[in-house]
């Protein structure tokens, strides 16, 4: 077991998971408080470093690309503060924060982890249901519908619609921007059927956002939607291959660059067999008829 405790949290680990807790500091932001507990496996890890600085250092962790729904829609946006995988650490602790790197390092090379990306969430996303109230609205989501609401600062022609209540199913994008400089952020909706280009100070189905504290706890919404949408990097498979028609009687023999296609179709076939998308009648009977045109 490894363990360090610190002001901005602690974190164990126990050779299979990592469970990060925030600490009560001032500098915690409000969305590591809200997030609570994560308990992140080792599957979910792609590595993990401690950065030593003047006044104190961090520990880090890397999640793999697509193990958080979190990190997908934030995409490396979120303040020191409201990142749940960093850790200020003090320096008199720098000798604990190294031993807890390497446990997790030597785990991580044991298991042979791979570190590239992963086609299916092993974070689940904040727990439901989630409410967040920032800039010029409230946004709402039960695990099957999305309610937008809005204040006395939103713009009247988009105030003057109402709230707004779609279905996760009508969702295709989500989008979280923090705001920037001069440029406000917002929590945007894109919906199948109401397609929208404008602001989000004018567009009904998104969140402006100017700046404040607040903010990020409009990305636990948009984590908790993206958790249970399709994953962006989950491949559908593909459709099993139509069987090769038979030449037609009386059809004049094929040329050598037809052999070749021929050929290469029936490597094709094979692989498809192999991979079990094709049943081994179903290959024969695609074998039998590319033969008869060779």
């Amino acid at each position: 077991m490894a363990e360090i405790i610190q002001k901005d949290g602690t974190w164990t680990f126990d050779g299979e998971t990592v469970r990060v807790v925030p600490g009560s500091d001032k500098s915690v932001g409000a969305l590591r408080r809200s997030l609570g507990e994560l308990a992140v496996p080792l599957a979910a890890l792609a590595g993990i470093s401690y950065e030593p600085g003047r006044k104190s250092g961090r520990l880090r962790l890397r999640l793999r690309e697509g193990a958080d729904p979190l990190l997908q829609i934030t995409r490396d946006k979120l303040d020191e503060s409201s990142d749940p995988y960093r850790l200020t650490v003090e320096n008199d602790r720098t000798g604990v924060a190294e031993y807890f790197v390497d446990a997790v390092r030597n785990a991580l090379l044991l298991e042979q982890i791979p570190a590239g990306r992963i086609d299916r969430y092993l974070m689940p996303g904040p727990a439901l249901p989630v409410t967040a109230s920032a800039g010029d609205g409230t946004a709402a989501f039960d695990g099957e519908r999305i309610r937008l609401s809005w204040n006395w600062k939103t713009e009247e022609s988009k105030a003057s619609g109402g709230e707004r209540t779609f279905a996760l199913a009508d969702v295709e994008a989500v989008e979280w921007l923090p705001s920037s400089g001069l440029e406000n952020g917002a929590l945007r909706f894109g919906l199948t059927r109401t397609p929208t280009k404008a602001p989000a100070k004018y567009d009904p189905y998104s969140v402006e956002l100017w700046g404040f504290r607040k903010d990020p706890l409009m990305a636990l919404v948009a984590a908790a939607v993206v958790a249970r949408m399709p994953h962006p990097y989950a491949q559908a498979a593909p459709p099993p291959a139509a069987p090769a028609a038979a030449a037609a009687p009386g059809s004049p023999p094929s040329g050598g660059g037809d052999q070749d296609a021929l050929l290469r179709r029936l490597r094709e076939l094979g692989e498809l067999r192999q991979s079990g998308i094709l049943t081994e009648e179903e290959f024969s009977t695609a074998k039998q008829a590319i033969l008869r045109q060779l």
